[in-house]
């Protein structure tokens, strides 16, 4: 069985009451139970993490590279300015698929820049919590392979 890293970046915590109309409604918890119950659809296990520190992503990224197989992230407004979530995610050479809840392109044009998309496997933006589930089908996909 596959070891998965979910990580969530800054106010993500705050899912199901911030600006719903953008995010949706469903809470963080929620999102995690779904994608649980999706991974193990998938043969997998996924170990969640929520942080608002850059910090402690990067240190739970550098921790995967011993018991993880790969990666989804929603590093949120990290996405755009973290360079050091980049590094780390290329340095430890872990497969990982990027994921956004909202059409990023859509929205602001500081929004549109991220620091990890070309070293991602791919990215998944505006579907909604059912963009993760789409993300852990694709990592599924490219482990067996």
């Amino acid at each position: 069985m596959s070891q998965i890293l979910l990580l969530h970046g800054p106010n993500l915590n705050l899912l199901g009451e911030r600006e719903p109309g953008i995010y949706g409604d469903l809470s963080l918890a929620g999102i995690e139970s779904a994608a649980k119950t999706k991974a193990e659809s998938l043969a997998m296990t996924l170990r969640c993490l929520q942080s608002n520190s850059e910090g402690a992503l990067v240190d739970a990224i550098h921790a995967a590279r011993h018991d993880c197989q790969g990666v989804v992230i929603n590093a949120g407004a990290y996405t755009h300015t973290s360079v050091a979530l980049h590094d780390a995610l290329r340095g430890t050479r872990l497969p990982f698929i990027e994921v956004h809840l909202s059409n990023v392109y859509a929205r602001e044009a500081f929004r549109h820049k991220s620091y990890l998309s070309a070293i991602a496997i791919g990215v998944i933006c505006g579907f909604g919590p059912q963009g993760y589930d789409f993300a852990l089908e694709a990592l599924a996909k490219h482990l067996q392979s």
